[in-house]
């Protein structure tokens, strides 16, 4: 049988391209009534394609279009759909849909343009320390943001996190006032702010945020005020010949992002290395268990493998390396 099967396969690709002349009539010969296209492809299949002692059926054939569709039987469940034409001239062994191959081929090669290789940490620890800096408006920051985000929910308190903002703003003083509110969110726990960046990262309205996450801008406006001071924030604003080329300094992490090198949104840091990871979760996931001394039981929770959309909102992506520097 398996001969019987690579002998019909070979003749489909040899064929395929061109189909195959039953007979040298001339052409304009009348249209074949099903039962005798049937009789006569079912001869003509087992007179030259088949082995000696082997036999194909024609289980049905059926009208589409300009042709009739052929379902042949070479045994052992083995059916094929193959095509012939109405005057009983052309037999085609197998025919391609091109809509459904262009859909799959596009379908695969988007796969391959984004996948990156698992980022594996070299530094090992109990409890892993992860640093993620980012600007609270740059696209790709949020969009890595949104990737971590399950991934905290899942660890909890096995991991170290801490979300640290890169030391200039590209996006003027929304993002100032912006990064000033999470480094602050920062200081109430992580459960606060994951809160509230899952509602921030949805439409970018701070205000509501702060309402689901249960705190006002009341309860942080001293630290606010108090970091706007200690890292002359406003100052820096106002005074362009502190700027880093076109863009004002936010230096609340200034020492961290000289120690990595940190040179845009998002830089993700593992157990002190920087990393260059997909921003899904699962792919983010993958890294940072790949920083633990012994992995916990959360590390083979099965999250999303979907890249988030840069930007604000929901929705998924194909960019996982763009970033603002």
């Amino acid at each position: 049988m398996r001969n019987k099967i690579i002998i019909f396969g070979i003749i489909i690709i040899a064929l395929a391209a061109v189909g195959y002349k039953l007979t040298q009539s001339k052409p304009m010969a009348s249209i074949l009534p099903v039962e005798e296209a049937k009789a006569k492809v079912e001869k003509f299949i087992n007179n030259n394609l088949m082995q000696p002692g082997s036999k194909a059926t024609i289980k049905e054939v059926t009208e589409e279009g300009d042709l009739y569709k052929v379902v042949v039987s070479i045994g052992a469940g083995q059916d094929i759909d193959s095509y012939l034409t109405k005057d009983g001239r052309m037999f085609f062994p197998q025919a391609m849909n091109i809509t459904e191959i262009e859909s799959q081929n596009n379908t695969q090669a988007d796969a391959s343009a984004n996948t990156q290789p698992t980022a594996v940490v070299k530094t090992k620890q109990d409890k892993p320390v992860v640093e993620l800096f980012v600007m609270s408006y740059c696209p790709y920051g949020t969009q890595i943001e949104k990737g971590i985000l399950p991934v905290l929910e899942t660890l909890g308190d096995k991991i170290s996190f801490e979300l640290k903002f890169v030391d200039y703003a590209m996006h003027d003083k929304k993002e100032i006032d912006e990064n000033l509110r999470q480094y602050c969110l920062v200081k109430k726990g992580n459960d606060k702010l994951a809160v509230y960046l899952n509602s921030f990262l949805a439409d970018g309205d701070s205000a509501k945020a702060f309402v689901a996450s249960g705190i006002s801008a009341g309860d942080i406006q001293s630290c606010i005020d108090s970091a706007d001071k200690e890292y002359k924030i406003t100052e820096g604003y106002n005074d362009k010949s502190a700027w880093k080329g076109n863009y004002p300094p936010f230096n609340v992490d200034k020492a961290d992002n000289e120690k990595y090198g940190v040179s845009g949104s998002p830089t993700l840091v593992i157990n002190g290395e920087t990393v260059s990871s997909a921003r899904d979760a699962k792919s983010l996931l993958a890294a940072i268990c790949s920083g633990f001394n012994t992995q916990p039981e959360q590390c083979g929770a099965q999250l999303s493998s979907a890249t988030p959309a840069p930007g604000f909102g929901s929705g998924t992506g194909t960019a996982d390396d763009g970033s603002c520097d």
